[in-house]
Formats: structure tokens, sequence, C-alpha cells
């Protein structure tokens, strides 16, 4: 599995998503400049620019025309994937962390991060069909708990949002009312941070990724935890395979902690879990600092990576891999 190797940022990746078709990659960072690549050779196709902050989390609509974007700048920016021309801006009072458009994009669920005297906070936004009809009211502001929201996306048939952050705790809200249904148990969730939360292919359950070097698989209607896998390092990021019972994990200690923390800190390698058994099946190194994002091809055939380091990792597996884990 040689991976190619995509140098277009010039700072730490935060983000990767594919388009649903899974022939584009987008990747973000704290450059400034969300990327676009061709996700079957890592040819750059072109950035997005109009940002001035780190971008934190990006999403793209169902028909690859829209791209929407989050950035620590205190906006949220719609873009035409094919020209690269900005539609509109939703500006707030703080930086943007998440965003994820619902099923049929005519929403859009943002979080923001406490600043100043505002708490955190989850918005959904309506996105309109024609760019020059778009507004910036909120059709629902959720006041978040305490610290920051890393993740939030929607459930299923748009009905429910879940949020994951700073405080460890996964919730489950109304996406009319703003209502709290259901919020994951002390006991058995994580310890610290939750870092990232990525759903699966048909979004009947969601893995949680954290500082605690754990990740979490739950039942996204019921919110029962369903599976924990043990690393040895904070986890910063997780993806499930849409083919096989896999699960990756990437993380790793901050390079800044690695020469005074124990060895095995350094190890920036993704690793590969059976979902089922919770065993750990394998790994693969490359990059050089921690890693930041994993995002799997809706064709479960290839994923992709993003470090500290600056680089997008793009590796697409063999028919061994296929051929040995089915």
């Amino acid at each position: 599995m040689r991976p190619i190797l995509m140098k277009g940022h010039e700072r730490p990746l935060t983000f990767l998503k594919y388009n649903r078709d899974g022939d584009l990659l987008f990747s973000c960072a704290k450059d400034h400049t969300p990327t676009v690549w061709f996700a079957d050779n890592g040819e750059r196709l072109g950035t997005y620019r109009g940002h001035n902050g780190a971008v934190w989390c990006c999403d793209v609509s169902r028909d690859s025309m829209r791209l929407i974007t989050g950035s620590a700048d205190q906006s949220v920016k719609l873009w035409n994937v094919q020209t690269g021309e900005q539609l509109y801006s939703f500006n707030f009072g703080s930086p943007a962390r998440a965003v994820d458009l619902a099923v049929g994009d005519k929403l859009a669920v943002i979080t923001t991060d406490p600043f100043m005297d505002s708490p955190s906070a989850i918005h959904v936004k309506q996105i309109s069909r024609d760019p020059s009809d778009q507004t910036g009211e909120s059709v629902l502001t959720i006041k978040g708990p305490q610290g920051r929201i890393n993740r939030a996306v929607w459930g299923p048939l748009n009905k429910t949002i879940i949020s994951a952050g700073e405080d460890a705790v996964v919730r489950i809200w109304d996406s009319e009312t703003g209502k709290l249904l259901k919020e994951s148990d002390k006991e058995s969730g994580h310890k610290k941070t939750i870092t990232s939360l990525s759903k699966s292919a048909e979004g009947s359950h969601f893995l949680t990724g954290s500082l605690d070097k754990s990740a979490k698989l739950w039942d996204t209607r019921t919110l029962t935890l369903i599976k924990t896998y043990v690393t040895e390092r904070p986890v910063n990021a997780v993806a499930m395979s849409p083919l096989l019972d896999h699960v990756v994990l990437g993380g790793g200690q901050d390079a800044s902690h690695v020469t005074t923390t124990d060895h095995r800190a350094g190890k920036f390698e993704a690793k590969f879990f059976d979902r089922i058994l919770q065993e750990e099946i394998g790994g693969v190194k490359g990059h050089f600092g921690p890693i930041n994002a994993l995002a799997f091809n809706p064709d479960g055939k290839s994923f992709s990576s993003g470090g500290e380091d600056g680089y997008v990792r793009l590796h697409h597996f063999d028919s061994d891999y296929f051929n040995i884990k089915i």
C-alpha cells in the first residue's frame, strides 16, 4: 500500500472530507485555505480563498456543488465547489468549530466556541438553493454545555443533533426544539475531551475519539455504548470503513511533548481495529507528527490521513487487504 503524498498546506491539517461519489477529497488546515483534490491520484484541483483564520471543519453537499467551511475567523462560508466562488458568509461573534449539512442539504448545523462572555453554542441555519436568497438567520440556537463543542452532526432523518467536545459528554438534541434528549453516561463514557466524531455509512451508529486514549462506538438512536477501542496515545481522529468491520484511529502526543514523555507517544501511525472484536489488527506509518484527520473513501477502497506535518497521505488498499479480511 504505497501512499500518495499530497503537499498543499503550509500548516497542520485539521479535517478531511470526501464527497458522496468519492472522487473528490476536501482538506482543511490551519493555513486558512481549504483545498480540493482528486481522490484517486492526489492531484490538487484548487483552493478556496477568503478565510482569515484556521479552518476547522468542512462538509460538501450531496451533489458536490456546495462546500461549507467553519473557521477560527468567526465565520462559516458557503462556496461554489467548481469555481471556488464564495457564495455566502455566516458571521458569528466567536470562532466556528464544526459544520455538518443535513440530509437534503437544506439545513446546516454549526458550533461556535466559548469566547469572551459568550458560551459555546449550536446553531441551525437554513441553506437556500439560490445563494441570492440566503440569509444569516438561525432556525435554532442551543446554548451549549461548558467548554468547546468540537463536533456536531445530524442524527437520523435530521430529527436530532449529536454533539461532543471538551466536557467529554456526548449529547443528543431535538433539532426542532433544542431540547436535550440524551447524554452519555459518565461512568462508561469518555474521561477526557472528545476530539472527533464520525458516523457509519448508514448512520445507525457513530464513533468518537478522545484524549483519554480511546475510541467508542455508540448507537445513534439510543446512545448505548457498543464497543471501546483502547490505544496507547491520545486519539485525535476516527473513521469507519464502509465496506469492512474496521475502524481506524489516528493521533499521537502533541509534538512538543514527545521528548519528555513515554517513548510510545511519538508513534504517529493510523491504527486499524476490528470493529467487533475490538482488537488492533494493523497500523499504517508515515506522518512526522500527530494525525489530526482521517477519512474513508465512500467506496471503502482507500482512506486518507492528515497530520500536524502539513501532509495529506492517500492510501489505496491492495487486493490482499480485502481477500484476507473479509
